[in-house]
């Protein structure tokens, strides 16, 4: 007979996502995981099968929970270039700018080396454009171009201010995202 899962998958991978950021995918065990958990060794094993799928799998939770802030941010953002501004500071709040700044880093190396979880960052990027673009245009093509360029704005801004910290993030980021709006 089939033993019922106490704590669902999604449970599982929600928990781990704190431990992943913290450890790097690569520092990322069966032993941590299931300290982190409460679940054996073994049942981590039993479901993911190796390191490699575990880590996976909280990646791409990660991306799904992603995905969901996005929609919910375009649903609730006005279809106007400070709209756009809006969404994008929604998602990345300023209380997640130094951890997405730092230990994020590790996260997108993954991202970018395996390639589901690249497909998936592939079209985020285009619905984040998209969304932006929207905002930007009723153009459709001119939309996307802008969509994109604001989109690598707004990455640019949070690098940057990652090595400044002149200022709080929100603030930097949201400055840099309204002064390439005012050149348009």
């Amino acid at each position: 007979m089939a033993r019922h899962k106490t704590i669902s998958d999604e449970q599982v991978l929600d928990r781990l996502f704190d431990v992943i950021v913290e450890t790097g995918p690569d520092g990322l065990t069966f032993a941590k995981s299931a300290a982190a958990c409460g679940l054996s060794p073994a049942s981590l094993v039993q479901r993911y099968g190796n390191r490699e799928r575990l880590v996976e799998a909280i990646l791409l939770r990660a991306w799904d929970r992603l995905d969901a802030e996005t929609a919910a941010a375009d649903a609730a953002e006005a279809v106007t270039p400070d709209g756009a501004v809006n969404f994008l500071m929604r998602l990345m709040p300023a209380e997640s700018a130094e951890r997405d700044a730092t230990d994020g880093l590790l996260l997108l190396r993954e991202d970018i080396r395996n390639p589901k979880l690249r497909a998936r960052g592939a079209a985020w990027g285009h619905a984040v454009a998209e969304a932006l673009g929207r905002r930007l245009s009723e153009d459709r093509e001119k939309g996307r171009r802008l969509g994109w360029q604001m989109a690598a704005v707004w990455q640019g801004a949070h690098t940057w201010w990652a090595f400044t910290r002149a200022e709080p993030a929100e603030h930097a980021i949201r400055r840099m995202l309204t002064e390439w709006l005012e050149r348009l």
